[in-house]
């Protein structure tokens, strides 16, 4: 076989450019300690350190994360601390507030509640570092409360708490939102108690001239209270004398046998005065002590109470922008069953579409809202009445929220009982029951309120141990991912050594070969 002179160089230059490539090759894998310098080098590996990478990138968006969440936590665990404190003290307060105060003592203390509530208020609408409400949900830059005009308090976050990613399985809350742990506090004041104006054995109209008083109650068992309560409302409570009474359902069955003593009750002994009805206790409060012995059946025989739960109040307001003053003063159920069936759940808003006839949203009301039903100034909407001060204008608009008293939050609670404290009641019964219906009825509420943020304060302290476990995976999972990334991506260094040498070997035996092979001729035969 003849192999022509072209044929040769050519042949013997592309060995040597291959050897030549190859000690280059291994020199920089040895060089830089990356075996995989292209995809080329290895594809399945090439591919599987793409993958590693990708889980390395991922766990450094999880460190992240969890760094953020610990810093947001962390300084909610602290606000809440504060607030729980605040609500402690405001509960010291109300238990002093109850224990025979002068007008001026519960002055002083209704000024204390006052600075109370105005820190509650502030520490609920604490920004983080960034300038976002803490407890506003997913509405960041909504302070999570607001003042109304009646006093009273309006939560306008959501219930969206913001999560993040610590691990391809798990995602904890970075946030609480005030309506979890403020306002589901439950209301043990939610019942009431009214006199009804009768006549007594002389014929002669009975007053409530604060001889006999019964408390608002106070709710002992949500449990009972639900199911068995408001099936019998409204109760009858009817004195027959001043240690005997009645007890009756709406339909007019007898409960007295139900009631501890019978309908018997010695108003000369405390701790006897209480009445449990399904899940509600009242307490009963003689003031007969300038009335005769003899005459104090009679001061009280007749005396009618009834007994029920709270109706739903509402609060109105105004949007800045209206064109009008006009202002919405109350609001009225007019038709029970209209209002229980399609009153929406989270507020409705009327707009105004003349000056006496609106439609009504449910809230929040959006550029894609439907109208839920229409309504006028004379016979309202939704089973409700509402009176207006002054006359609203076509395109004027008002939010309205209800308060159906099954919760109660801490600030209104304290605002409650502040209000309650300043109205003078030295040697006046009736607001001396109302002060007590308050200070006992902000006693639990506080206690409730106080609870639910130390179930936040759990709640927190639970994620941040979950935060904590999950790192120390993410750690393991880093090092494993390290550790794969070098058996498949670094230079085996003795491996890599004896390659190279042999590609050296094997380059200069190219070259020897060509030196010898290119000096071959028919001359040198001559």
């Amino acid at each position: 076989m003849r192999i022509s002179t072209s044929q040769f160089f050519e042949s013997t230059s592309a060995t040597y450019q291959n050897n030549f490539s190859s000690v280059i090759k291994t020199q920089g894998q040895i060089d830089s300690g990356v075996r995989i310098q292209t995809a080329a080098d290895d594809p399945v590996g090439a591919a599987r350190l793409l993958q590693l990478q990708q889980q390395k990138d991922m766990l450094g968006q999880y460190s992240t994360n969890m760094n953020s969440i610990k810093a947001s936590l962390g300084a909610q665990e602290a606000v809440l601390d504060s607030i729980n404190t605040a609500l402690q003290k405001a509960g010291e307060l109300a238990l002093g507030a109850g224990s025979g105060k002068s007008d001026a003592d519960r002055t002083a203390i209704a000024n204390e509640l006052g600075s109370i509530e105005e820190q509650v208020f502030s520490l609920l609408n604490s920004k983080d570092v960034a300038g976002n409400y803490m407890f506003s949900g997913s509405r960041t830059d909504t302070p999570p409360y607001t003042r109304n005009n009646d006093g009273t308090y309006s939560y306008q976050g959501d219930d969206t708490q913001l999560n993040l990613k610590v691990s391809d399985t798990l995602t904890l809350a970075s946030s609480d939102t005030a309506k979890s742990f403020m306002e589901n506090s439950v209301n043990t004041g939610r019942t009431q108690a009214t006199f009804v104006p009768g006549v007594d054995a002389n014929g002669e109209p009975t007053v409530n001239d604060g001889k006999l008083s019964v408390s608002a109650g106070l709710v002992t068992s949500s449990p009972v209270f639900n199911k068995s309560f408001a099936e019998g409302q409204p109760y009858t409570l009817t004195f027959s004398s001043s240690t005997q009474y009645t007890v009756t359902d709406r339909d007019g069955n007898d409960l007295t046998s139900q009631m501890a003593g019978n309908g018997v009750f010695d108003p000369t002994k405390d701790g006897a005065q209480s009445i449990s009805l399904r899940g509600v206790s009242f307490d009963i409060t003689p003031n007969l002590k300038d009335v005769p012995a003899a005459d104090r059946d009679a001061a009280v025989a007749g005396r009618t109470f009834t007994l029920e739960a709270k109706p739903d109040s509402f609060n109105a307001s105004r949007t800045p922008s209206n064109g009008s003053t006009a202002q919405i003063t109350s609001a009225t159920v007019t038709d029970p069953g209209v209002y229980g069936d399609s009153f929406p759940s989270n507020g409705a808003v009327i707009k105004f579409t003349s000056a006496t006839e609106y439609d009504v949203y449910a809230q929040p009301l959006t550029a894609d809202s439907k109208s839920i039903a229409q309504g006028n100034v004379a016979d309202g909407a939704l089973g409700i009445t509402f009176d207006f001060a002054g006359t609203a204008q076509a395109g004027d608009q008002f939010s309205i929220n209800r308060n159906n008293h099954q919760s109660q939050s801490a600030l209104d609670t304290i605002s409650e009982l502040r209000k309650a404290l300043v109205i003078p009641s030295d040697k006046d019964p009736l607001a001396q029951q109302t002060q007590k219906d308050a200070i006992n009825s902000a006693i639990g509420n506080l206690k409730n309120a106080s609870a639910g943020v130390d179930s936040a304060r759990g709640s927190i302290g639970a994620r941040l141990k979950a935060v904590d476990i999950q790192a120390d995976e993410n750690i393991s999972l880093g090092l494993a991912n390290d550790s794969t990334t070098a058996a498949i991506g670094n230079t085996d260094m003795a491996g890599a050594s004896i390659e190279l040498a042999f590609q050296k070997a094997m380059l200069e035996a190219s070259q020897l070969a060509f030196v010898k092979i290119s000096q071959l001729s028919l001359f040198n035969q001559l």
